[in-house]
């Protein structure tokens, strides 16, 4: 493959949800609203987390990471989507548009290894009570999330490399609002069987094996709660995995939609529009469904905004003492 014909492309186009003109005032609105509340929601949970000692334990350690890895999936997208609708402007340029991809590919990958990680994490704590202190060491958990950031750069960078290869048309409109690994595949005019062997493989691998751990972690929870004596305890030991499996159904379900969608539709505005689902919707909620349920995390952000509103008081007397 030559690579002489990809310094031919300048930019791309991106089209964005809608073109017409009409929605685009409300489209923006709409999605500065939803990056400002994903990132302010994700914010507080990790202000929360880092805050109180109390909180310093594995769950709530990959429940930080997690939040900070949602703040980066969505600044990924939405802020250049924001200031093309602003500036009334489609262009994305070449390296900016593999960027993007590269970016939003390490991100979306690193979504999926930490809910893996935090199933395995809900797995030690409830059919291994007695050893959860043990086996989940800082040391461990500190190396499930740096593996988590290897695989998660090296698949990217793999995807990124595989896309470099391919030529496109001058000024190519991608039907897209980012510049998404699949739409770009399909937009090329070079023989795109290597790139589709290596993106399909590394959906099954990456996509398909954390999915399945995160499976055989729920049926041995799930076993495991069946087997205790007392309804109580039964409740208690599931509570603790609800917040959890329900962003994992939000996340699996959403974005295996996407793909189902654009595969039977061949729609590209239909898969653009179901991609906000997981792209946005699900890192803006993923902060009121861990908070609603979990009583800790509402008395960390509680006592940090109660320690914050007394501070206050006291430095503004002091400057008025002054």
């Amino acid at each position: 493959m030559e690579l002489g014909n990809v310094t031919r492309v300048s930019e791309f186009l991106l089209l964005g949800l809608s073109e017409e003109p009409a929605l685009q005032p409300l489209i923006f609105g709409l999605f500065l609203s939803m990056y400002l509340i994903t990132v302010l929601g994700n914010l507080l949970i990790i202000l929360a987390v880092s805050s109180d000692s109390h909180l310093h334990t594995p769950m709530y350690f990959f429940l930080s990471n997690l939040s900070l890895v949602d703040i980066c999936f969505t600044t990924t997208t939405i802020p250049k989507m924001l200031w093309n609708i602003q500036t009334q402007s489609k262009a994305i340029t070449y390296e900016g548009c593999i960027t993007q991809m590269h970016f939003f590919l390490l991100f979306v990958g690193l979504d999926n290894f930490l809910l893996t990680v935090m199933a395995y994490d809900r797995f030690v704590a409830i059919c291994h009570p007695l050893h959860y202190m043990v086996i989940k060491n800082p040391r461990l958990c500190g190396l499930l999330v740096l593996v988590s950031w290897v695989m998660s750069a090296l698949h990217s960078l793999l995807e990124s490399l595989m896309v470099l290869r391919l030529s496109f048309q001058p000024d190519l409109e991608i039907p897209h609002f980012f510049c998404e690994l699949n739409q770009m595949v399909q937009l090329a005019c070079s023989d795109t069987f290597l790139t589709n062997m290596v993106m399909y493989f590394g959906a099954v691998l990456l996509g398909g094996g954390p999915f399945v751990c995160i499976l055989y972690s729920y049926s041995k929870i799930v076993s495991s709660i069946c087997r205790m004596t007392t309804a109580q305890r039964k409740y208690k030991a599931f509570s603790t995995c609800v917040s959890h499996l329900s962003v994992v159904s939000f996340f699996y379900s959403t974005g295996v939609g996407v793909y189902l969608s654009s595969a039977v539709t061949q729609s590209s505005d239909s898969s653009a529009t179901a991609s906000v689902m997981y792209t946005v919707v699900t890192p803006m909620l993923n902060p009121f469904i861990y908070s609603l349920r979990n009583k800790d995390i509402k008395r960390a952000l509680k006592r940090f905004f109660g320690m914050a509103a007394i501070k206050r008081p006291i430095v503004l007397g002091l400057k008025k003492c002054t």
